[in-house]
């Protein structure tokens, strides 16, 4: 799967990353796999930075030895439902790698400048902002896009995360159901407002996937979603953003 990404980014041009996790912590029930765990995650996404030559970036929790994780990856996030634990967020900023800190389902977008400040106060100044989508009554999620113009006032790179946007936590009783046939919408939705980066799953088969498989986006589909985006973020970016004029 990375080797693919790698070839479709590099034929649009497009800076990758790539992302996997060791340990699924936040599962809808027990009985659902959570990953290979740490040693063997983390001997994973070494080989893919080392033999495809590509940045990795992997979530982590609050009992992730992590300086562990940042010794091996190059981008620590930290998930959505953790968002507003000070002691966490400032742990995982002062490990010294770049941070992607996901917003929680609960949060407003103004509130991210409070978290944004606790990882900033540790000295790095390496932090992005990720929309994931807000809880709307039970099960569902809906994106707000005026909130990622919002977060831009933070002054850290906006990422729009466009498969967990589509999920619907929960939704199937003992895991979470999802609408992958909105990713695009929500993403082109995103990416004309002028995002800086996007986040999407994928793979090769996602009604079969272990985790996250109803609202990830088929790798065989990915080529012409993200030609379609290269176009709009070209648009959207060519004159800058009017509504910061005002």
């Amino acid at each position: 799967v990375a080797a693919q990404l790698k070839e479709i980014t590099s034929t649009l041009g497009i800076p990758f990353i790539y992302k996997s996790s060791f340990d699924k912590a936040n599962r809808s029930s027990h009985d659902s796999p959570r990953g290979p765990g740490l040693e063997q995650g983390l001997r994973i996404l070494e080989r893919v930075k080392t033999e495809l030559g590509l940045p990795v970036l992997t979530d982590v929790h609050e009992d992730t030895p992590i300086d562990e994780v940042a010794a091996v990856v190059d981008v620590l996030q930290t998930p959505a439902f953790l968002c507003r634990q000070t002691n966490f967020i400032q742990k995982v900023a002062r490990a010294g790698r770049p941070v992607n800190i996901k917003k929680g389902q609960f949060l407003a977008p103004w509130d991210m400048g409070n978290v944004v400040d606790k990882a900033r106060a540790t000295g790095n100044d390496q932090i992005m902002v990720c929309e994931r989508g807000v809880s709307f009554g039970y099960n569902t999620l809906i994106s707000d896009m005026r909130g990622l113009a919002v977060m831009r006032a933070t002054g850290c790179p906006v990422v729009f995360d466009a498969t967990h946007s589509v999920q619907q936590p929960g939704g199937l009783g003992g895991r979470s159901g999802g609408q992958r046939e909105h990713v695009p919408v929500l993403a082109r939705a995103a990416v004309a407002v002028g995002i800086s980066g996007l986040f999407m799953e994928t793979h090769p088969d996602p009604d079969n996937a272990m985790s996250d498989g109803p609202n990830s986006w088929p790798l065989d589909k990915m080529k012409p979603l993200l030609e379609t985006l290269v176009d709009l973020d070209r648009t959207a970016k060519r004159s800058g953003f009017i509504e910061q004029t005002l």
